[in-house]
């Protein structure tokens, strides 16, 4: 009997999805009553699934997200001018194969950075990569990879993302040089891939906000006028709630 020979050559071949559907079958009475097709498709979806489940990890872990949010915990009770549709045609991620933006803006609190990160979550379980990084933290991460001959190559990782989340724009004060990367990131995205920002600065204040006029136009031109808007209200979820609730953890 070739069982341990064929285990180790599945192994060896790293199906090992097909591997354990193997072992499992050996264990069942009534396999022989499956056709050879039947047993063979049963391995094959288990590779499969195997497979799946380990490309979704590896971008989960490449994404970087600071909670562990899902789409399906997402709390449509509190009154914060959450629309329930349009955040159902963000959920189907068609806004990402159109390769738009999102901007979600409020008060500290009300949820922003937990949505984006759900978001982010679903977009990996469909298939996309996906980034998660403080704008503050990566600016200065750039600025550092000037210094030490990684810059291009950094740009270059970040123009590859399917979805990059910014977090916390607008927190702090930009430099003329913050403003260029930021031109020269959304400047590779624009139109090839979709960008999440989170900002407690309304979107009308983000022109004063970047400060340089004509480098301000440039950045906004680029994220703006294809972004769909999340405009949340309300008082701060974590107060209310004692930050205990699934979609309050993190601002």
């Amino acid at each position: 009997m070739l069982t341990h020979p064929t285990l180790e050559k599945l192994h060896a071949l790293r199906f090992a999805g097909m591997a354990l559907a193997f072992e499992e079958q050996l264990r069942t009475p009534d396999i022989a009553e499956l056709g050879f097709e039947e047993r063979l498709g049963f391995l094959v979806d288990r590779e499969m699934t195997v497979r799946d489940d380990r490309r979704l990890k590896i971008r989960l872990r490449k994404a970087r997200l600071p909670q562990n949010a899902c789409v399906e915990d997402i709390n449509y009770r509190h009154r914060r001018g959450l629309d329930r549709s349009l955040m159902q045609s963000l959920i189907d991620n068609r806004w990402i194969s159109h390769k738009q933006n999102l901007l979600i803006t409020g008060k500290t609190g009300v949820g922003k950075s937990w949505l984006a990160s759900a978001l982010a979550h679903k977009a990996c379980r469909d298939g996309f990569s996906a980034y998660y990084a403080r704008l503050p933290r990566l600016l200065g991460e750039l600025e550092i990879a000037r210094g030490d001959g990684r810059y291009i190559r950094l740009l270059a990782s970040y123009a590859r993302i399917d979805l990059l989340v910014l977090d916390d724009w607008g927190l702090a004060p930009l430099t003329d040089a913050h403003r260029r990367d930021l031109l020269e990131i959304l400047e590779d995205r624009h139109k090839n891939r979709s960008t999440i920002v989170t900002s407690q600065l309304p979107v009308d204040s983000w022109h004063e906000y970047i400060g340089e006029p004509t480098l301000a136009d440039a950045i906004l031109d680029r994220l703006v006028h294809n972004a769909h808007r999340l405009s949340l209200t309300g008082e701060s979820m974590r107060k209310k709630n004692g930050g205990l609730t699934a979609d309050t953890r993190s601002e």
